[in-house]
């Protein structure tokens, strides 16, 4: 490897615990994700836009620390944001969780709350996600990705995201054979042509961000929440309008086997500045209630 082709290198020495795959999973999207790899030898590789131009990042746990990696001309950004992606600012104060939170927390304390600091890459996937299956999403994204990112740098084979301006002005109907419908897509040319607003979340409040993500046509409460915990480090989001967490809280939580919005807010109320985590906390509990119903089923938005 050239001098060239050498990545910019340092080591983060967390003060608590970071698990790689509990604390950047939310950043992975799908299995067949281009952004994102994970090697057999346990560490996370990641593609990302930064403000100082594309980068690969590559983050490897070794011993009390985390050793990560860079290439291209983002490098030295992502060695500077990589404490906070991995959790710097995530704090525990106030949060002393008894019953089962409480098991989950001491069985999982290595989850720390990301910030990325990329707010745009993560509003993309989530515009996505919307009212549809995961499956669905991942497979509208993976294809969004390889169509119009770019090859990333670095020695692994990633892709970046589309850059926000390459997608504002897609047309609609080259979105349509990729799985996404006319109502997303004005959402995400909205927000690509809005991106550098987008991106000036990351020095705001936590309210003001919200509102200022929520201001953007096709973006509510949940689409804002799944971005602020992975690109704001906002440990109190909340995804209301999930189809299956309130479920997943009111089951987990009280043995109830349907829940409400209402009712998921309520029981999170006991854990104010942490709900979002205690999210991710039931999430790997597993305790959803058994299925009554038929799966939604994965459609396909080219025969349409």
């Amino acid at each position: 490897m050239t001098a060239a082709h050498l990545p910019l290198e340092t080591v983060v020495r967390p003060r608590l615990p970071v698990d790689l795959r509990l604390t950047l999973g939310p950043l992975r999207r799908g299995p067949g994700d281009p952004t994102n790899l994970i090697d057999r030898g346990g560490s996370w590789w990641r593609a990302t836009r930064t403000p100082e131009g594309p980068a690969t990042a590559c983050y490897t746990p070794e011993g009390d620390g985390i050793r990560v990696a860079a290439w291209g001309p983002g490098a030295g950004w992502c060695l500077e944001a990589a404490p906070e992606l991995l959790g710097a600012r995530d704090s525990l104060e106030g949060f002393s969780p008894t019953g089962l939170v409480g098991e989950l927390h001491h069985h999982y304390p290595g989850l720390r709350i990301p910030r990325s600091q990329a707010v745009f890459e993560a509003l993309l996937p989530s515009i996505l996600e919307q009212k549809v299956t995961g499956r669905e999403a991942h497979n509208a994204f993976a294809a969004i990705v390889r169509a119009w990112g770019e090859r990333a740098p670095g020695p692994v084979p990633l892709r970046l995201q589309p850059a926000p301006e390459a997608l504002a002005v897609t047309p609609y109907f080259a979105f349509h054979p990729l799985g996404v419908e006319r109502k997303r897509t004005a959402a995400i040319q909205m927000a690509a042509s809005r991106a550098s607003r987008v991106e000036e979340t990351v020095t705001l409040p936590a309210p003001d961000a919200h509102r200022r993500l929520q201001a953007l046509p096709g973006v509510g409460p949940w689409t804002s929440a799944e971005v602020a915990i992975v690109a704001l480090g906002d440990a109190d989001a909340v995804s209301v309008g999930d189809f299956h967490l309130p479920h997943l809280v009111s089951y987990a939580l009280t043995g109830e086997r349907r829940g409400t919005d209402e009712r998921m807010l309520e029981l999170l109320a006991a854990w104010p500045g942490h709900r979002g985590r205690v999210l991710r906390l039931l999430t790997r509990s597993g305790r959803y209630p058994d299925r009554r119903g038929p799966r939604m089923a994965v459609r396909s938005f080219t025969r349409i």
